[in-house]
């Protein structure tokens, strides 16, 4: 597993978006046995912040220490540095696992192996994420074009795995069918840029060339956003749900 979000750990927490409460009342009532759930990748802790509201205990791992060094703070989640694929949990004590925005990073093979042995009979894994955000079509238009031709040489050969909205992982599950939904913040300009200096790709082409594109991005976005202007940005959401054991 990859780790390309140790460093501004703190600009993650603060400008990545967040997910909507119909999805997580959407994983709430398929699950009947809230004692336990795994949030696994958990970065900045938002997901299991979110489930410590419904379920007895949170379990959250992530491979950096960082991360979890800004995570959300509740008296029922317990946070660990342990890598996705190999972790010291005991067999059978999860009603949910739930991998936001990580799975691409993960070997699935280890992974689902981890989440078999560490499931509960008929428990779910839920597979989240966010795609591309979405704004207007003139600045649809500018971003997809940095996206694309300005660091898009720079992206992760697992970033495809977004781009394709998840549906080309593998996913050796009894898949549920799921239904659509989508996040939409109101943001400022700069809020905007402070999320796009998190991609994985702006710090590999700071890294490499010692300037920031998206510098040149923001000179580019001014004609289309006012001064203070709030606009509404939509992120659309990732989603499979599977049933890790298959009913006897």
């Amino acid at each position: 597993m990859k780790d390309n979000f140790s460093s501004q750990s703190d600009q993650y927490a603060k400008f990545r978006p967040t997910y909507p409460s119909e999805l997580f009342a959407y994983l709430n009532g398929l699950v009947a046995t809230k004692k336990a759930a795994w949030d696994c990748g958990t970065g900045n802790g938002q997901v299991a912040f979110e489930l410590a509201k419904t379920f007895e205990h949170i379990f959250a791992t992530d491979i950096s220490q960082a991360q979890l060094d800004h995570a959300l703070r509740a008296k029922n989640i317990t946070y660990s540095v342990q890598p996705a694929e190999k972790t010291d949990f005991e067999d059978g004590i999860f009603d949910l696992i739930v991998v936001a925005q990580a799975i691409h990073w993960f070997n699935f093979d280890a992974f689902y192996a981890e989440v078999r042995r560490t499931g509960k009979q008929n428990a779910l894994l839920a597979v989240v994420g966010y795609g591309r955000i979405e704004i207007n079509p003139e600045i649809d238009k500018v971003i997809t074009e940095f996206y694309t031709n300005v660091i898009g040489p720079y992206w992760d050969k697992e970033r495809r795995y977004i781009d394709e909205h998840y549906t080309t992982i593998p996913f050796p599950f009894s898949e549920l069918e799921t239904p659509s939904f989508e996040n939409v913040h109101r943001w400022k300009l700069e809020h905007l840029i402070g999320y796009l200096n998190t991609w994985s790709a702006v710090k590999h082409y700071i890294k490499q060339h010692q300037q920031n594109p998206v510098e040149n991005l923001l000179i580019q976005l001014k004609p289309h956003w006012q001064d203070g202007e709030i606009k509404a940005v939509r992120f659309p959401i990732l989603l499979r749900v599977g049933n890790i054991h298959h009913p006897n």
